[in-house]
């Protein structure tokens, strides 16, 4: 099923992709296109965290939110979803929402890869600190709702965003640490629209989703930026 990723990368690449073990939080609108696009890559080793379940506000914008998933967990209905595409993949699944007391070097050290992709601001900077600290490969999704133009991505360091207040605050948060300023993130350049909430269109995390994946498969063909 990867004839058309070894006419691209070659096999040794696609062996490499096959033993690199992921771990990724969270599973919603930009979690699971990364889930999706690394399935679809040759990852077979993929923990995934995510408590919550799914309900009929995540159809615009979750690639696993179906008519029939609605109400189902996150990381069940993406572990089935998985073994549809590839029935040799293995995917670890943790039913919790992670707290910053879970996030120790003991904890991330069995991962060659760590992808942040949840909603919460102390988890993120508690991942940002630890992994620089620890030599953790790290990537972390800022803010994609509020914005209509996914051409205005951009994979950067932490110190280097702008315009979007999640990344604004993480970087005050830890504007002591120069190492985790550093971490990579992937950050709209789109000013955030006005709106009643956080309210989102597919194509935002959904190309955010593939950005990432894009990012570690890159890293470990050694062009990253």
């Amino acid at each position: 099923m990867y004839d058309r990723i070894i006419k691209l990368l070659g096999e040794e690449n696609i062996k490499v992709f096959n033993e690199t073990k992921v771990l990724l939080i969270g599973l919603g609108g930009v979690g699971g296109y990364v889930f999706e696009s690394l399935i679809r890559t040759g990852f077979k080793d993929i923990t995934i965290i995510d408590k919550d379940v799914f309900d009929l506000t995540n159809l615009n914008r979750q690639i696993l939110a179906t008519k029939a998933t609605i109400g189902k967990e996150k990381v069940n209905a993406a572990a089935l979803r998985a073994k549809t595409i590839d029935d040799t993949i293995l995917i670890k699944t943790i039913t919790k929402y992670l707290q910053k007391e879970d996030i120790t070097p003991l904890f991330l050290s069995g991962f060659d890869y760590v992808i942040d992709a949840c909603d919460d601001t102390m988890v993120k900077v508690t991942l940002m600190t630890v992994c620089a600290h620890n030599n953790i490969k790290l990537i972390s999704s800022m803010g994609t709702a509020n914005r209509t133009h996914p051409e205005l991505l951009t994979l950067t360091k932490l110190k280097d965003t702008r315009n979007d207040p999640l990344a604004k605050k993480i970087r005050h948060l830890l504007k002591d640490d120069k190492c985790a300023l550093n971490t990579p993130v992937l950050c709209s350049i789109e000013l955030p629209k006005k709106s009643k909430g956080l309210g989102t269109i597919c194509a935002v995390p959904m190309a955010a989703g593939s950005i990432i994946s894009a990012y570690v498969i890159n890293d470990i063909k050694k062009e990253g930026f």
